[in-house]
């Protein structure tokens, strides 16, 4: 293949480069000795990250819930939830992060709110037509008595995508839309009262110092004018991102949304940012959601969901570069999060795992531990070597793989319950994190509690143990990053270079990138001197799933 230079977008903003680490608060540490993460918890373990070398670090939702859907049920959007602390508790943890150099993003989840929010309580209170209705997208039933949902949208939780209510006087009401769980309302964000109290929870946050928002379902809010019925496909993705001209996900009318918005950050010094969530068919579609005046950021789904394969890992290389940089945007690179399996485990699997459902207990083929670990640490060194901003989730950094084992009395995921089992949900991937051997709890906190159980071959896995070793995938990751910075590859371009059908090569300025995802070992040129590689190897033959970084005389 030709040398072909790729150059990510022009910019010195610290998020188009940006190497952000995502926290499952309830999972990363423990401070009060509950079982759950908390606030605290995260402060007193900030000098690990900054240690590993991040620059920001992204909060999974921690605002008052009553946690029917760990926290993406906001009763309050302006709170910490108990569960994690006090507002009090955040101030101390933001400022000692930005005492650090470590910025700080919190999620927001602005496509519905908790049944429990004072919107919704006031919504049930009122009479159909009121402004307290209208915040919400309540509508009359067919049918004569209005007893059938007003269409046949199905709930990405499963069932129905509408709920109806019992008006004051006890008789059968209107029905309310929920395109996730019944006790999770969606705004009507065409209503301007809806977008108002936004922008002031946006302010809120943003006064306080929070340097950006990582949004949560950005392709959701405006539904198609009329609500028409739609039947999507037997295999469609239940976040939409294999199918096209779905009535509730990815209609124009979110990006006059975004627009708005940034122009709120950009009131505020700093490069205050704005990172989507937002399931779409295709990467150019993806794109969208960065043009110059909307979102910061957003993530690459499609990047995180390809196979183990040469070709694919290239193809949407390529494709990101170009559709992103098409709009003058960054891409970004992420491995894993809270709703998959773990890359040390995914990417040595054979099965199918949709994303947010996993695997179950009848998956046929569990992965190979070491397999995947040996491809996520390749994985993950292809990377950090691309222009662009690339997300962490807590745990990668020590290669834990999916935790599969847990006993079904203490699986908490609501797939798990409405798939009656055949499916694990994502319990697995957010295990609390092992800190120390032989500590409680792994050093999750001092009194040994756990949400979820960690299993017990992890205590070589903590952090602890992976600092003594030279080899663990911590040190890697904290090699991969500090080259990483000291080269500069978070910004500039990419040549792609040729290493055969089963390789993905690349330079960044001297540095040359190639990984092995074959089947035989693969000869480095002579000459080549090895900065870093995902595994041991004798600096001549690449061993598959395996990547390098080297340079030639």
């Amino acid at each position: 293949m030709a040398q072909l230079e790729q150059i990510a977008a022009p910019g010195s903003e610290w998020w188009r480069s940006a190497v952000i680490y995502q926290i499952y608060p309830r999972s990363f540490a423990d401070a009060s000795g509950d079982g759950i993460g908390d606030l605290p918890g995260i402060t007193s373990r900030l000098d690990s990250l900054k240690e590993l070398g991040v620059d920001a670090i992204w909060l999974s939702p921690f605002m008052t819930s009553p946690q029917r859907d760990a926290g993406y049920d906001v009763a309050d959007y302006r709170d910490v939830d108990p569960l994690f602390g006090t507002l009090d508790d955040f101030d101390t943890m933001l400022n000692a992060a930005h005492a650090r150099g470590i910025r700080v993003v919190v999620d927001l989840v602005p496509n519905h709110s908790s049944a429990q929010h004072a919107w919704f309580q006031e919504a049930l209170k009122a009479a159909p037509g009121s402004p307290e209705r209208a915040r919400y997208i309540f509508r009359d039933g067919k049918g004569k008595n209005g007893e059938l949902p007003p269409n046949n949208w199905e709930s990405v939780f499963g069932g129905g995508m509408w709920e109806r209510v019992t008006e004051a006087d006890g008789t059968p009401g209107q029905w309310y839309l929920h395109i996730f769980d019944p006790t999770q309302p969606d705004f009507d964000w065409n209503n301007e009262e809806v977008r108002e109290e936004f922008r002031s929870i946006l302010r809120f946050w943003l006064d306080r110092g929070v340097d950006g928002f990582r949004v949560d379902v950005a392709h959701g809010m405006i539904k198609a004018d009329g609500l028409p019925d739609y039947t999507p496909p037997a295999d469609a993705d239940s976040m939409g991102g294999g199918e096209a001209n779905v009535p509730y996900w990815g209609q124009d009318g979110v990006h006059d949304i975004y627009r708005d918005w940034h122009r709120v950050l950009a009131e505020y010094d700093g490069d205050r940012a704005l990172c989507g969530e937002a399931w779409m068919p295709t990467l150019k579609q993806t794109a969208l959601w960065v043009r110059p005046d909307e979102m910061h950021q957003t993530f690459n789904f499609p990047y995180l969901m390809t196979e183990w394969d040469a070709k694919a890992l290239g193809d949407v290389i390529r494709e990101s570069l170009d559709e992103f940089g098409a709009v003058g945007a960054p891409s970004t690179w992420v491995l894993s999060n809270h709703d998959v399996v773990r890359h040390a485990s995914r990417l040595a699997l054979t099965d199918d795992n949709p994303q947010g459902e996993g695997i179950g207990p009848n998956t046929p083929h569990k992965p190979d531990t070491a397999i995947g670990l040996a491809r996520a640490r390749a994985a993950t060194t292809v990377m950090l070597a691309l222009p662009g901003s690339a997300y962490l989730y807590q745990g990668e950094e020590l290669g834990l793989p999916e935790a599969m084992e847990i006993p079904d009395a203490f699986r908490q995921d609501p797939t798990w319950f409405r798939t009656n089992g055949e499916r694990y949900g994502r319990d697995g991937c957010r295990v609390p994190l092992p800190w120390e051997a032989d500590a409680p709890a792994f050093g999750f906190n001092e009194t040994g509690a756990s949400w979820l159980p960690q299993p017990a071959d992890w205590a070589a896995y903590s952090r602890e143990v992976e600092e003594k070793d030279e080899t663990s995938t911590l040190s890697l990751y904290k090699q991969l990053l500090a080259v990483r910075r000291e080269h500069g590859f978070g910004s500039g371009s990419l040549v792609w270079e040729d290493a055969g059908t089963h390789a993905v090569a690349f330079r960044r300025g001297a540095v040359h990138v190639l990984a092995n995802l074959g089947t035989k070992p693969l000869e480095l040129p002579a000459g080549a001197t090895v900065i870093v590689s995902s595994q041991p190897f004798d600096g001549t033959a690449l061993p598959v799933d395996t990547a390098v970084w080297y340079t030639k005389a």
